[in-house]
């Protein structure tokens, strides 16, 4: 568990004069508590108290894993056929007679907050801990980016079997399956999102899905793919060619690379995130490719592959030392390919260091 994050959050509650926290976004609870589970359908909770301990809440099933996780405090279950917003509630109210929570806006659902706010009809549950979370999570400490330095060497080794997978007439789909099993085989428990495998012009759908597309030479492949590892999320793009690609996409390739290797080297702390995502962009943009690089150039990892924040046009986010995102342009051009080029890293004095090393040439299989 993470102690000093809780003991920051709950002096923030004393100054906001608020009664405690309800923290139902499982990757916080993960964070914050150390215990790691998706409820699914299911409620789970970290509850955070102005003048009491913390308690973790969640199905009965998982309480024994709540209290092997390293959690210190108590921790309360509800089982199938019980209203787990009443319990909660009941808990809540046996530690304190304060009235007014804290929440996390983005993940409470509608449905879920109209539950909890009858169950504790004399709640107030106006204020958001979102923010306060995220602040918490953006820097880095040195043992977490050794976590993430990990997994970024599972993801390297995740490249190079995809990359030796690759054969004329195999599936998108073969090919992810053979990456994940084999990982698994040497012990990676997981992914950290549902790996991304992109034949031909296919990958020109940035945010499409591994299909039963197959393989043909002459095309590219790209690879979007991460684990996790000891916790902590990687996530890199690679794209390669099969065979001889034409030359616009040989075209496309290059300028992808050149904008995330100058986006790359250049990231400085002191800069802001909408800077660093203009040095890519511009490169791109002056090539006549503007239009075909469709998103944000980066995000934020940790624990998990997704946090706050985005380095993207208009975010004035100052960047500093500990903070850890991904760079990863791309240009996407329907009918004739898409590449991406990605590595997540951590900043510190010297720049941007990447924590994934897989060659970013247009390696030829």
């Amino acid at each position: 568990m993470n102690a000093e994050k809780i003991s920051a959050l709950t002096s923030w509650l004393t100054k906001q004069e608020l009664s405690g926290a309800i923290i139902t976004n499982f990757h916080s609870v993960a964070y914050l508590s150390g215990f790691e589970s998706d409820p699914i359908e299911r409620v789970l909770a970290l509850v955070l108290l102005e003048n009491s301990e913390p308690f973790l809440f969640g199905p009965a099933l998982e309480v024994n894993s709540m209290k092997e996780s390293g959690w210190r405090y108590a921790a309360f279950g509800y089982e199938d056929h019980e209203n787990p917003w009443l319990k909660l509630a009941d808990h809540i109210r046996t530690l304190t007679n304060g009235k007014k929570f804290a929440i996390e806006a983005d993940d409470l659902t509608v449905a879920r907050l109209n539950l909890l706010q009858t169950a504790f009809p004399d709640g107030q549950f106006s204020i958001d801990i979102t923010d306060q979370i995220n602040q918490l999570r953006l820097i880095k400490t040195p043992d977490e980016i050794a976590h993430m330095k990990a997994a970024g060497r599972d993801a390297d080794h995740a490249f190079e079997i995809g990359f030796n997978a690759l054969k004329s007439g195999i599936s998108e789909l073969a090919v992810a399956a053979e990456l994940e099993y084999e990982l698994k085989k040497a012990g990676v428990s997981s992914m950290s999102f549902e790996t991304l495998v992109q034949f031909g012009a296919h990958a020109a759908d940035p945010h499409g899905s591994t299909s039963t597309n197959t393989l043909n030479t002459g095309e590219m492949a790209l690879f979007d793919l991460g684990t996790m590892t000891e916790g902590y999320a990687s996530d890199a793009t690679r794209t390669v060619a099969f065979g001889n690609v034409s030359d616009e996409a040989k075209k496309i390739h290059a300028i992808t690379l050149e904008a995330q290797l100058t986006a790359q080297s250049q990231a400085k702390i002191g800069m802001t995130a909408s800077e660093l995502d203009a040095i890519a962009r511009n490169i791109i943009t002056k090539a006549g490719y503007g239009q075909y690089f469709n998103h944000r150039l980066g995000h934020g990892l940790g624990s998990s592959v997704h946090e706050f924040p985005s380095i993207m046009a208009g975010n004035d986010l100052i960047l500093k030392e500990g903070m850890v995102f991904s760079i990863e342009p791309g240009i996407y051009v329907p009918g004739v390919a898409g590449v991406r080029i990605e590595d997540s890293g951590y900043m510190s004095k010297e720049g941007f260091i990447p924590y994934t090393h897989t060659s970013k040439a247009l390696l030829q299989f």
